[in-house]
């Protein structure tokens, strides 16, 4: 049975991308990415709202790049071989491949899939993130703490919400970037405060 897993890259002030929507101070140096590939390869499929997946559709033409780092020719191998799911209402078709698109978020069925599959699952992007966390089926949070502030911005983490987590694992990384894996007790069987 997979887990159902909340990554992602966040200021100290729990931010996504700042105010302007920038997140380039986000990314990861070869250690950080070296990482979160070990992490990303036990992922089976992501679940992304439409502007996440537009982003990260990225990785579809990675390869195309001139001479990028192993790191990014590792994790592009790793996100063309997972499946993708899409909840939106608005994208008309999928741009890249192994990829399938929803017109709604079904909690129940989500949790589903998660329980049939051998490998874990994700949810990215804050929004689609919090109808999972809201919904009490996020087994696990990652969080990557970049050390600056931004000021505002998309939260990582939604409003009002109460969430009781237990500290699994931790990892400092050279650039001042630290890792936090935290586990939902009994995620599914009750849901959150919200």
């Amino acid at each position: 049975m997979g887990r159902l897993i909340y990554s992602g890259i966040t200021s100290l002030d729990g931010y996504t991308a700042d105010a302007a929507g920038d997140f380039d101070w986000a990314t990861p140096d070869d250690e950080v990415h070296a990482f979160i590939n070990a992490l990303e390869r036990k992922i089976g499929t992501y679940l992304y709202g439409r502007r996440m997946y537009e982003t990260m559709a990225f990785w579809e033409t990675a390869r195309e790049l001139v001479d990028p780092p192993d790191v990014v020719r590792e994790y592009t191998d790793i996100w063309q071989a997972a499946e993708k799911i899409v909840y939106s209402h608005n994208l008309a078709a999928a741009t890249t491949m192994r990829t399938r698109i929803e017109r709604s978020f079904d909690a129940a069925e989500v949790r589903r899939l998660v329980s049939e599959s051998r490998l874990s699952v994700s949810v990215g992007g804050p929004g689609l993130a919090a109808h999972a966390l809201k919904a009490g089926i996020v087994d696990e949070i990652h969080r990557f703490v970049t050390p600056i502030i931004v000021g505002g911005g998309t939260r990582f983490l939604p409003e009002h919400l109460r969430l009781p987590l237990e500290l699994r694992g931790e990892r400092r990384f050279r650039n001042g970037m630290v890792y936090l894996r935290y586990v939902v007790p009994q995620a599914g069987s009750v849901p959150p405060v919200a």
